[in-house]
């Protein structure tokens, strides 16, 4: 079952224009079996532990500025000036990505993550308790429900874009 939700999370990774490559990762990362360099996600199937954990790894690289993108690293993540809204928007993004492809949101809001309140966010998020909404609604990749028609956009958790310019 998890492969066949890996498969799907990894297709549309590409078909949005996320490149994913499947490889043998020497180091240890941050999330185990996942690594992101130069804008991609690279996958070692022998130490993944939580597939779940590779969309909001995708999350990361879809709300950086594209100019950003491509210098994005798993390192760098936590030291960028606008980390913590983007921790908040690849959140919320992972989230709308479930919704998306018909999975479960506990498959990325896992017990184990999230410092333990995995869970916790996918509680929230399914009963309409959203976070870092209003800035992909600002960056132009959704909006607030409240905002959608004078936007001109789609209601999240619907995305009128996957990547951010």
């Amino acid at each position: 079952m998890e492969q066949n939700l890996l498969k799907r999370a990894t297709d549309f990774l590409e078909s949005i224009g996320i490149k994913v490559f499947y490889q043998s990762l020497k180091e240890d990362t941050f999330l185990p079996g996942l690594a992101i360099d130069k804008g991609c996600i690279y996958i070692d199937l022998d130490k993944l532990k939580q597939p779940g954990d590779i969309l909001h790894e995708a999350g990361h690289i879809a709300v950086v500025p594209a100019i950003e993108r491509t210098g994005l690293t798993a390192d760098t993540i936590g030291s960028r000036k606008e980390n913590i809204a983007e921790e908040m928007m690849a959140i919320a993004w992972s989230y709308a990505a479930c919704k998306y492809l018909e999975i479960d949101p506990y498959f990325v809001f896992h017990e184990e993550g999230y410092n333990g309140g995995g869970n916790y966010i996918a509680d929230q998020f399914n009963q309409g308790s959203y976070f870092g909404v209003p800035m992909l609604q600002y960056v132009g990749m959704t909006a607030e429900a409240k905002m959608s028609a004078k936007l001109n956009m789609p209601a999240y958790p619907a995305m009128s874009k996957w990547l951010r310019e």
